[in-house]
């Protein structure tokens, strides 16, 4: 996989897809490797180039000292535009990958269009993780193994009956986060980074295509942060999925899929 260095820290990335398409960049959430894109990936891959870059400490990526920022991490995003030699670029993030996006946006005019899943503007307005949710999402029994640690941090962002309706599935998630996931150290800087975000009073500069999708049943970013960015971004179309937990785009990939390929077809 090919690798960039910024500020002395290595951001490794993926490239899926036609190498002659319009370049896409997925960019994920708060611990999540790039396995969490492999379905947009593919059902991308026929017409544009996909970039999926670890986040500084997750998977191949480095494991600097923390805390880390948005703002920092939209530059290491940013680093992969250049090595990759993209001049125009349409980002896609979910959660704190869509406040990444967010950053990169305000930053770097090579963004055409923006997608902005189960994510937020962050301040005074943005509707908080709970802080049962919060809890669970950060503090797995003490006894749990890796394998139970994993399911049991992940509930809060599935639907109920998800593990039973999809075991094999869950199965395969649990394998490639173990492989693939932020480190314990990475995962705490991240975190940071999400508490201290505020795009709210930016992006009224914001003048490009973006699509905002959110389920309705998310957990762990309420989905009335949809309707925020939407208030807040001048160009924002925003679309809900009825019952949708935080990780929506998993469990109705292939509807969130359709919706994205339509998006881009409308605006790259």
């Amino acid at each position: 996989m090919p690798s960039v260095t910024r500020d002395g820290v290595t951001i490794d990335y993926a490239v899926d897809g036609d190498p002659d398409g319009p370049t896409v960049l997925l960019l994920e959430g708060l611990g999540y490797g790039r396995w969490m894109w492999r379905w947009l990936a593919e059902a991308l891959a026929d017409d544009y180039e996909v970039l999926r870059p670890d986040n500084r400490g997750t998977g191949d990526s480095d494991v600097p000292e923390g805390p880390y920022t948005a703002a920092g991490m939209a530059a290491d995003a940013a680093a992969v535009l250049d090595d990759r030699g993209a001049d125009a670029v349409h980002v896609c993030g979910a959660s704190m990958g869509g406040m990444i996006a967010q950053e990169l946006a305000l930053a770097d005019d090579r963004v055409a269009s923006l997608t902005l899943l189960c994510t937020s503007p962050g301040g005074d307005d943005a509707a908080p993780t709970p802080p049962a949710v919060q809890e669970h999402i950060f503090s797995a029994p003490e006894d749990a193994d890796p394998r139970e640690r994993i399911r049991y941090l992940m509930e809060p962002a599935v639907s109920d009956g998800f593990y039973e309706r999809e075991p094999e599935l869950v199965d395969r998630i649990v394998d490639w986060r173990l492989a693939g996931d932020a480190t314990p150290t990475g995962r705490e800087a991240q975190a940071a980074a999400v508490a201290a975000f505020d795009a709210s009073d930016r992006l009224d500069d914001l003048s490009l295509p973006t699509l905002v999708l959110h389920g309705t049943a998310d957990r762990v970013l309420p989905v009335e942060n949809a309707d925020l960015l939407a208030e807040l971004l001048p160009h924002a179309e925003v679309e809900l999925f009825e019952g949708g937990p935080h990780l929506f785009f998993i469990e109705e990939r292939e509807r969130v899929n359709d919706r994205i390929r339509t998006f881009l077809g409308e605006v790259a």
